[in-house]
């Protein structure tokens, strides 16, 4: 349970703080626009996102069994997110937030921080394929500017509404998109360590200003943002009502869990070192508990951003601080700026995390595996687009769980009875 942050300061020194405090400010960086992105495609106020990175973020950091992981709100939570704001309100994601906090403190407590291994991995990729897809088709609206704004949460509905709404296509919008989309990718091959994310939105979105053009700005859709942090509060709480958001609690400290462990993971193998599961699993729930108690969104560690720490020179739990530090000035000092950023760049952005979330790298290999995998994956990615991640997650489990049982049942093909 001892947080990572307590080790790394016993030998902590000059040149140690400086390479956090490079690499903090260059993750906040890309995390301030992807924050405000991700809040707005859930449904919420982009204020919401800030606050999540600046609470989540630090109470990650400084709590968490990683050296590295940076934390704050992701792409996974954005269909879950969006379907408890549709059907119990914001106040009641606030509380969900809240109740998934105390679970993951209480699979900590229970030392569950292993337990990630018994989730099939066919089934991690099925789900975070088929987000991916919910993700990128959410933003269409957005990146070619279409009339139709309020679109249903069913995938099958969503499209739908995308082809009926096609004739009104905003050309201004889909040019600052797609201009938003080859910059981030171009910057990105040609300056691997720079911030290049939070130039190319900054810079497509100062010619929506600066050339007067009829695309909508987080200003002129959600207004000022504001420049302080929200005081903190309870949110109302029932047992009724804690009966009903269970299921929506259950599921935002699944996701909370694993993806925070797998970005761990990933991290233990960019660095070569090793992260304390349930240290992370007790930091995941502080930070839901926080983010909650200042209205904003589930938090969890994010595998993009950590790797970014990592290659701009993090060393410690400090740039993950120094991280929800930075994006606190900025919310204090410059909020009036990020209120020119350009919806249809913000589109841009997150059409691009969900393809990076999908890795199109390892699809060649997902058609390799056995059969049983293949499904599986399938199976889950199916679910996950067509019904709700509840059922994704419940029945790929149940299913991954039953395949791996019968593998094991099924004797080898060389096997021999014994002679008797």
């Amino acid at each position: 349970m001892k947080p990572k942050i307590l080790t790394t300061l016993k030998t902590y020194d000059r040149e140690t703080l400086l390479a956090d405090v490079l690499a903090g400010i260059t993750v906040a960086m890309v995390a301030l626009p992807l924050s405000l992105a991700i809040a707005i495609a859930s449904g919420a106020d982009p204020a919401s996102g800030l606050v999540t990175a600046i609470v989540g973020g630090f109470l990650i950091s400084a709590l968490g069994g990683s050296r590295v992981q940076i934390g704050g709100p992701t792409g996974a939570f954005i269909v879950v997110v969006f379907g408890v704001i549709a059907e119990h309100g914001y106040g009641g994601l606030v509380l969900a937030t809240l109740m998934a906090g105390f679970i993951l403190v209480a699979a900590a407590l229970l030392k569950a921080g292993r337990l990630i291994r018994l989730v099939p991995e066919p089934v991690i990729n099925g789900f975070t394929i088929g987000i991916a897809v919910i993700i990128a088709t959410s933003q269409l609206a957005d990146l070619a500017g279409l009339g139709a704004k309020a679109m249903p949460a069913e995938f099958i509905g969503k499209l739908e509404a995308l082809w009926a709404a096609r004739g009104s296509v905003n050309g201004a919008a889909l040019a600052i998109g797609l201009g938003t989309a080859v910059l981030i990718v171009a910057l990105r091959r040609a300056f691997p360590r720079f911030p290049g994310l939070i130039v190319a939105v900054a810079l497509t979105s100062a010619v929506v200003a600066l050339g007067g053009l009829e695309v909508d700005t987080i200003a002129s859709r959600f207004g000022a943002l504001p420049r302080t942090l929200p005081l903190p509060a309870l949110p109302e709480i029932s047992l009724a009502r804690m009966a009903e958001l269970l299921p929506s609690a259950l599921v935002i400290a699944f996701l909370a869990g694993v993806e925070s462990l797998l970005s761990a993971m990933v991290a233990d193998r960019m660095i070569e070192g090793q992260h304390r599961p349930n240290a992370e699993l007790m930091a995941q729930g502080a930070a839901n508990i926080g983010a909650a108690f200042f209205a904003g969104l589930p938090a969890t560690g994010a595998i993009a951003r950590t790797a970014t720490n990592i290659r701009a020179g993090g060393k410690t739990p400090v740039a993950g601080i120094v991280h929800a530090l930075t994006i606190l000035v900025v919310m204090l000092v410059a909020a009036p700026l990020a209120g020119y950023l350009a919806m249809p760049a913000l589109a841009a952005l997150l059409v691009l995390t969900a393809w990076n979330m999908s890795e199109p790298h390892r699809w060649a290999l997902y058609l390799r595996q056995r059969r049983s995998d293949l499904f599986l994956l399938g199976l889950t990615l199916a679910l996950t687009v067509l019904t709700d991640l509840t059922v994704a997650i419940a029945v790929g489990v149940g299913v991954g769980l039953a395949l791996r049982l019968k593998r094991r049942d099924v004797p080898p093909a060389d096997w021999q009875p014994p002679e008797r």
